[in-house]
């Protein structure tokens, strides 16, 4: 069983998948932890030196290599809204 799911057991929640390809995420990278992390200075860094595994069945997936974060927000705004977990109106 999935470290995921496991944790959908006990304690029920929406799974979020901020999907970015690593090379873009290298590219916004602040710290360079991306860089440090290919030069072997971090070890089991996740889709560097350690393996990344995307979710398989995430309630919603927002692209942040094609959305900007405020249409990302309305993306994860909306669905929230369509399964009634936060009241329509809401703005964000």
């Amino acid at each position: 069983m999935s470290e995921r799911a496991k944790v959908h057991e006990p304690i029920p929640f929406i799974e979020v998948f901020v999907d970015i390809p690593v090379e873009e995420a290298e590219k916004r990278d602040p710290k360079g932890l991306y860089k440090k992390a290919r030069a072997g200075e971090i070890p089991n860094f996740t889709g560097i030196s350690a393996p990344y595994e995307a979710p398989v069945d995430a309630e919603i997936t927002v692209h942040t290599d094609k959305s900007s974060v405020e249409e990302c927000v309305q993306q994860i705004m909306k669905y929230l809204v369509e399964k009634k977990l936060l009241p329509e109106g809401i703005k964000a």
